[in-house]
């Protein structure tokens, strides 16, 4: 209901001007949603925050507000309450007329932004030769949502996959694969990367352990930073065994990414320095040449460096944040960039974003965001681990939660005695599973911390994936029930609003735009789970309250148009979640 709220400010500035003089018609009036229905749908405070300036008590300036309003030609007569709150009730009549136009519309009454923007968004960032874990669930899940809702919305949306793909870590296993299994290091699909990742462990402890092979790791990193063809070949043979991998997660997730790892920018961090050089902010300290940071402190209390350049000549993971930073705004000239990790990285990324403005790169012109987020943890509270103490595989999380609601599936299907094919099965323990994860995640504050909990998740009930796509599926069923076809429906037929339970169906249904128009703006998913969610809840209060395959025309017709915007606005605002629905569960 956006463009109602718009109305809404237009016509109080018109009466602010009649009331007070034309000096305060641009006053914001304040216009919120009810907080409870009984006394509207919307409410002006604006009457409060004037008071001090007309010296009048603020019931006196509402009561002015309110003599000069002009809305009766679609909201019910204002009412004042308390002090001074302006009370906002719309006509049943308005809200039907408002729900046609949303009907009607393939996006649902959501344009697409007025100015699009490039944006890029930064998401994931497994490591090669190691395995996706449970730490790029949030990253992955979250950039994702947030990369198809700004699509939705009409931006041009560049995902980024900033892959560990570069570094000394690299020599070090080239180094100890040439020993141990030099046959990985010349064949395609010698390991796969669960053994790729024992071995990575096992050349670690070597590296810590003996002076020797730290020497022969050194060797291999610098012949494969100046290009020594072996070294070259066995670095891609890594990287292709890992990205065949990281490509089964992504599938299984449904998540699209663009891979430029830290190798991609690494021809270009000796423009870097040269740049900060230029700029002189660049100092020389103990042979490093570090940016002194403004705001940032060590222990002593001196400004913190950041290193751009190590004393022996090599870069680290800063040189390459910044070196990406640089061509994200000269080369790809976005005006949007996004970062989704966790939020130990604030601190990084604000010194990052701190540089490239002191350099010139960062102007007013982008906004640049980092989207931090919280830890997963286990039912200890404690960050999420395997019983063995490991880091859990995300892989296994995944096919863990496809499993559970198989199992779950499967006794429902017996005890309501369904039969059901295989395939059947499969696909609504793979959607629902799959759903409950990602669900889960983006329902929650991305700040928080949260609980990985496979029996909350994979509930039917409460703010879950599962409660969310029974109400999509229940409402399918109302059309094969009643042998309705829902693309035919409209022809002359309009809906019609008279029960209380379907005209707060229909407020909620037009709010939609507005729950997208804010996580567009904040980055904060779990507004739309949340509208979704309580969008759910008020389909089953009107399906048991309000008859609808039972109702005689024009009310039967009028119920099954609020039931298929209804799915649809799920089915839509799932996708923007990365969930399919299911027609049948």
């Amino acid at each position: 209901m956006d463009a109602t709220t718009e109305e809404l400010k237009k016509r109080f500035a018109q009466a602010l001007e009649k009331s007070f003089g034309n000096e305060y018609r641009d006053l914001d009036p304040m216009i919120v949603v009810a907080s409870n229905p009984l006394f509207g749908d919307y409410q002006a405070n604006l009457a409060m925050s004037l008071s001090k300036k007309l010296k009048q008590p603020p019931k006196a300036i509402a009561q002015s507000l309110v003599a000069n309003l002009a809305i009766s030609d679609f909201c019910e007569p204002v009412s004042i309450a308390g002090p001074g709150f302006i009370n906002i009730k719309l006509q049943p009549a308005y809200l039907e007329k408002q729900l046609q136009k949303v009907y009607e519309d393939t996006r649902l009454g959501i344009e697409p932004a007025k100015s699009p923007q490039r944006v890029i968004v930064d998401f994931s960032s497994p490591n090669i030769a190691k395995e996706m874990h449970v730490g790029h669930l949030r990253s992955t899940i979250i950039g994702d949502c947030l990369a198809r809702i700004l699509e939705f919305r009409g931006h041009k949306v560049l995902r980024i996959n900033h892959v560990g793909d570069w570094g000394t870590q690299f020599g070090m296993l080239i180094a100890y694969l040439k020993e141990a299994y030099p046959e990985a290091l010349t064949t395609q699909d010698a390991l796969d990367l669960g053994d790729l990742v024992t071995l990575y462990r096992q050349a670690k402890q070597r590296f810590d352990s003996d002076i020797t092979f730290q020497e022969i790791a050194r060797e291999s990193v610098v012949k494969l930073q100046s290009g020594d063809v072996e070294a070259r070949k066995a670095w891609e043979l890594l990287c292709i065994q890992s990205r065949r991998e990281f490509e089964i997660i992504y599938n299984l997730l449904d998540v699209k990414l663009e891979e430029r790892g830290e190798s991609f920018y690494n021809p270009l961090l000796s423009e870097v320095v040269k740049d900060l050089e230029a700029t002189g902010l660049l100092v020389e300290d103990a042979g490093a040449k570090c940016v002194f940071l403004e705001g940032f402190s060590n222990k002593e209390g001196k400004p913190l460096p950041l290193i751009v350049q190590k004393s022996d000549g090599g870069y680290n993971y800063a040189t390459t944040d910044l070196a990406a930073l640089r061509y994200r705004i000269e080369v790809d000239r976005a005006d949007r960039i996004i970062y989704v990790t966790d939020a130990g990285q604030s601190s990084h990324f604000a010194q990052v974003f701190q540089v490239a403005k002191r350099a010139g790169w960062l102007t007013d012109r982008i906004d640049i965001v980092h989207v931090p987020f919280g830890l997963v943890q286990g039912e200890d509270g404690k960050k999420l681990k395997t019983r063995s103490g490991d880091t859990v595989r995300l892989k296994d999380l995944l096919d863990e939660a496809i499993a559970r609601f198989s199992e779950y599936l499967e006794v429902d299907l017996k005890a309501k005695e369904r039969e059901e094919s295989q395939e059947f099965k499969e696909t609504v323990a793979k959607v629902v599973g799959i759903s409950a994860v990602k669900y889960a995640d983006l329902s929650q504050n991305r700040l928080s911390n949260y609980i990985f909990s496979y029996d909350k998740m994979l509930a039917p009930l409460g703010n879950t994936a599962p409660y969310i796509l029974y109400a999509y599926a229940r409402i399918r069923s109302i059309g094969r029930q009643g042998n309705i076809s829902f693309d035919d429906l409209l022809r002359d037929e309009s809906i019609k609003l008279t029960e209380e339970m379907e005209l707060s169906l229909a407020k909620h249904l037009l709010q939609f735009s507005e729950a997208l128009q804010e996580v567009e703006k904040d980055l904060f998913p779990n507004r739309i789970c949340q509208y979704l969610f309580e969008l759910s809840q008020k389909f089953n209060k009107f399906f048991e309250h309000c008859p609808v395959l039972k109702s005689a025309e024009p009310v039967r017709t009028s119920r099954l148009l609020l039931c298929d915007l209804t799915s649809r606005t799920l089915k839509l605002g799932l996708s923007l979640l990365g969930i399919d629905v299911l027609e049948r569960m």
